[in-house]
């Protein structure tokens, strides 16, 4: 099946369905993978205030641009509020930096990042209690952040906003005020969130997936803490057997099945070979028999990754996302 290179926002803007994404990238090896990225052809940039590598980013981004501002208009770099800019008072103050730190006169996309917030803390995105704990804000207003988003896009410093890591209720939320232009969350052949895929298809709302390969270092880091084990979904068996019968590598295969299912995919690598090898998959088609083994392999709430246990005590604010344990 043909399957478009882009998705076409409001106002016609192309967001490029397969991106490139940085989280869990240092400063000292991101400038040389989005540089790397670009040469390799991604224009979809994603990135965080909480990662805290904007300012390489920026500073690989600026370099390629050079004097020639048709190249910025060939970009899309998105990057998102942090939970510590989950209040009115600080929305502006994080979004300011966040482009000064890209170097950007815009953004194409501002998502806020997580449903929940923690406590302003100047210096520290991450602020913690003394027995380890996270410094939440329970009074989180999802909509009055939300209201702010929409007048930064009004002043034309952002072309789109959206959301990042919310649940059926909470997108449907968002958009009785100003229908988010995007819903970024973590899919993979184990995680496939289906149910809220759908939902966010029926409200019109583009689906980008992160950690499309299973962001293995991430797991790798949780399983040590939580005893729990997470699949090397590179190493799966359907996975690796579709791989070879295509002569191709096995995170090929996680990726064209992604946008297969017509969502957009941001895959993360500081592997120059492996950036080449995830954006050649244009010419990849899986079977419909493909398909259906790689779908039966959905664990559902089992299969996430990323369900924000490395944030101590989150499962206690108002707006965490997902089912309470």
């Amino acid at each position: 099946m043909s399957v478009p290179k882009y998705i076409t926002l409001a106002g016609g803007d192309k967001m490029p369905r397969l991106g490139f994404g940085t989280w869990q990238a240092s400063e000292s090896e991101v400038e040389d993978a989005v540089t790397a990225a670009l040469e390799a052809g991604y224009r979809h940039i994603d990135t965080a205030a909480a990662y805290e590598n904007e300012k390489a980013i920026g500073r690989a981004l600026n370099r390629w641009i050079g004097n020639d501002p048709d190249r910025r208009k060939e970009l899309f770099v998105v990057t998102k509020l942090p939970p510590s800019g989950n209040s009115v008072k600080h929305v502006e103050e994080f979004f300011a930096a966040s482009l000064a730190n890209l170097g950007l006169e815009y953004l194409d996309l501002y998502l806020i990042h997580t449903p929940f917030g923690f406590e302003y803390v100047p210096g520290d995105l991450h602020p913690k209690n003394p027995d380890g704990s996270m410094k939440f804000d329970f009074t989180t207003d999802l909509m009055a952040v939300w209201k702010e988003l929409i007048k930064i896009k009004e002043s034309g410093r952002v072309r789109h906003i959206g959301v990042s890591n919310m649940n059926e209720e909470q997108i449907n939320r968002f958009t009785k005020l100003y229908k988010p232009e995007c819903l970024q969350i973590e899919i993979n052949v184990t995680c496939q969130q289906t149910s809220l895929v759908a939902e966010a298809k029926r409200l019109g709302i583009p689906v980008v997936a992160y950690s499309p390969l299973g962001s293995r270092a991430m797991a790798q880091v949780l399983a040590a803490k939580t005893g729990r084990e997470y699949p090397n979904l590179l190493e799966l068996p359907e996975v690796k057997s579709i791989a070879t019968a295509h002569s191709r590598s096995s995170a090929q295969i996680l990726l064209r099945y992604l946008l297969q299912c017509g969502v957009a995919a941001i895959p993360k690598s500081t592997s120059p070979k492996r950036i080449k090898e995830n954006i050649s998959v244009w010419d990849l088609e899986l079977s419909d028999s493909e398909m259906a083994a790689l779908r039966a392999l959905d664990r559902g709430d089992d299969g996430r990754i990323c369900d924000f246990s490395f944030f101590p005590g989150v499962e206690k604010h108002p707006e965490f996302p997902f089912k309470r344990h």
